[in-house]
């Protein structure tokens, strides 16, 4: 049942079964620090209900960051506002960790001309909107893994419960993970335990960084869905070696920029039967590792919520776009007051190539009024919400300049 207190392995506990999965807020200020419309934001989700709050990325590198206004955290210069985000967001009693994240390749080109990433592979079919990436050295590597660490050190120091190291849709450590991405033939590539070298060096060094006592997460893709691509099999495989890691929670998601599976542009007959999108991996994991489960992505009525959580398959539901246009729904499904979750209409132009990111940024301007005090404005129409976001972006790169 959603209403029922979970354990993690560390020894943190979590009130009930329903998180605000991570959503890109987008609410850096000019020196990528968190903003006040951020602290505002999470101010609104501290009322929630959800007992899990999970933020959205966390940049570890000033000069990678895979939006203009994401929040970078490369020491403790931004200590006092990092623990204003952190009261703010804890204020309702939720508990709260920090995803954190390298975007690799996945950069557009108004953001660098020239990312870095395990291997010199272009992304494809993004109509130049992604610049060639450089590949990585092997002392580079082992760079950003401690700006991971000491990152996710800072985070736990200002008041957050622990971090999530973001594995999934096509940033830096998904693309160590896919064959696709990654065409390196010395330790961090080649087979798939080569390949997954990055990860689980990440994870041993971030946990000696927050310690033992804090929730050490990570999010992964069930699959790329592309050909070729990081398979069902070789995530299993990963997360049977997470679990004997000890990470506290695995959360299961699918995708990647290319292939939009995370937004529910591709799924199978089976998945179109039920209400979560991953539900199906979560099932076939289960009976491979003991670490909790976390599956975000499609669930919509208490009822599919609780039947999951019965059937053993998943200890935690991931709520992320419903919480962009129902900020209160954890604490109205947890009353019993709301059964279901509202029905938005799909924000799309009409143009197919256009459509997930304009359904994407729809959303994303709704985390950007909420910040600023006011409620979603879930009748705003989708082109009305992508000229927001790119006025928004514009604006953005005026205060950069002046700043």
């Amino acid at each position: 049942m959603i209403d029922a207190p979970i354990e993690l392995p560390c020894g943190a506990t979590l009130p009930n079964r329903l998180a605000k999965a991570a959503l890109s807020e987008q609410l850096g200020d000019a020196r990528h620090a968190p903003s006040d419309q951020l602290i505002r934001l999470y101010q609104r989700w501290s009322t929630s209900g959800a007992g899990l709050l999970i933020t959205g990325n966390v940049m570890v590198d000033g000069n990678a960051i895979g939006e203009p206004a994401n929040v970078v955290v490369e020491g403790r210069r931004d200590l006092d506002r990092l623990r204003r985000w952190a009261r703010s967001a804890k204020a309702g009693g939720s508990t709260v960790i920090v995803q954190v994240n390298h975007p690799g390749r996945q950069v557009p080109i108004n953001v660098s001309r020239r990312p870095v990433a395990p291997s010199v592979v272009p992304m494809k079919g993004m109509m130049g909107a992604f610049a060639t990436p450089r590949a990585l050295t092997v002392e580079e590597i082992h760079e950003i893994q401690a700006r991971f660490a000491r990152t996710s050190k800072v985070l736990v120091a200002a008041g957050f419960d622990g971090v999530q190291l973001h594995g999934a849709h096509g940033y830096l450590i998904s693309q160590f993970l896919s064959p696709l991405a990654n065409e390196r033939t010395d330790e961090y590539g080649g087979d798939a335990i080569n390949r997954r070298r990055f990860l689980m060096e990440l994870v041993e060094q971030t946990r000696e960084a927050i310690g033992p006592d804090k929730i050490l997460s990570v999010k992964i893709n069930s699959a790329d869905f592309q050909r070729g691509g990081f398979t069902e099999d070789e995530s299993l495989d990963v997360a049977r070696e997470l679990d004997r890691a000890g990470i506290d929670l695995l959360e299961i998601s699918g995708g990647t920029y290319e292939q939009a599976a995370m937004m529910g542009v591709v799924r199978r007959e089976s998945t179109r039967q039920r209400e979560a999108y991953f539900l199906d991996f979560a099932e076939r994991l289960r009976s491979e590792v003991t670490m909790p489960l976390m599956v975000t992505g499609g669930f919509r009525t208490r009822v599919g919520m609780d039947e999951a959580l019965d059937s053993g398959a998943v200890d935690v539901i991931g709520l992320g776009r419903p919480l962009a246009v129902q900020p209160e729904a954890p604490a109205q499904l947890l009353s019993g007051e709301l059964k279901g979750l509202e029905a938005i209409t799909e924000k799309r132009v009409g143009v197919r190539k256009l459509d997930a990111m304009a359904e994407t940024v729809w959303y994303t301007t709704q985390l950007w009024r909420m910040g600023r005090g006011k409620d979603p404005a879930t009748r705003r129409p989708a082109a009305l919400g992508v000229s927001h976001y790119f006025l928004g972006g514009m604006a953005y790169s005026v205060r950069k300049k002046v700043s």
